[in-house]
């Protein structure tokens, strides 16, 4: 899909943006997430028990889910979710709560409305770019370790845990993909070709 080939963001902190229209009250909060746990939690704490509908939507990688709650289908979470895609935005869930004001605005209004106020809410929220990285595996020597970690803080390498055997020491790390190929290159020279460094099994 083309969506994953341009670099994706995440929101920076949550974010609302509210619109009037025909008499309707639309409000619009979204959030970032890592979970569907945590995007259905963010639903049930922002949605307000007194309005018409909370209509939602949230896109986690692969994994997306919206509702209409009670809209017509398709005029509400479709057009949230689509806002979410169209930003290029990952690890988001979107909320839009609308208090009916009597005048009714047909399915392509609705479409228009939760699709629109999403968009605007995601528009005005500050955002940081999601860098894709690998879990490694780096085995080396107790005496290389040292010199090999004074150079991962350039790399933007997250130790997860480091193991010491007889053997020498196991780290796992979190690495953004753009310096596997340097890492793999420094631990060859500083352990000269002792060490090695492998995507950790899943």
């Amino acid at each position: 899909m083309s969506r994953m080939s341009e670099p994706s963001y995440t929101l920076a902190a949550p974010c609302s943006h509210q619109a009037d229209i025909r008499k309707s009250r639309f409000l619009a909060q979204a959030a970032p997430v890592s979970s569907a746990d945590e995007a259905l939690d963010f639903v049930r704490k922002v949605g307000d028990p007194g309005a018409n509908h909370d209509c939602w939507a949230y896109r986690i990688g692969q994994d997306y889910r919206f509702n209409d709650d009670g809209e017509p289908s398709g005029s509400a979470g479709k057009p949230i979710l689509a806002a979410i895609d169209g930003q290029n935005l990952d690890g988001v869930v979107a909320v839009v709560t609308r208090w009916f004001g009597g005048i009714k605005l047909g399915v392509g209004g609705l479409i228009r409305a939760y699709g629109g106020t999403a968009a605007e809410c995601l528009r005005q929220g500050e955002r940081i770019a999601i860098i894709p990285t690998t879990e490694l595996v780096l085995e080396c020597g107790y005496a290389d370790l040292p010199l090999i970690k004074a150079r991962l803080q350039p790399m933007q390498a997250d130790i997860r845990s480091e193991n010491f055997d007889a053997h020498g020491v196991r780290v796992l790390l979190s690495l953004p993909d753009k310096h596997v190929e340097a890492l793999q290159q420094l631990v060859a020279d500083i352990t000269r070709g002792q060490g090695r460094l492998a995507a950790k099994p899943g």
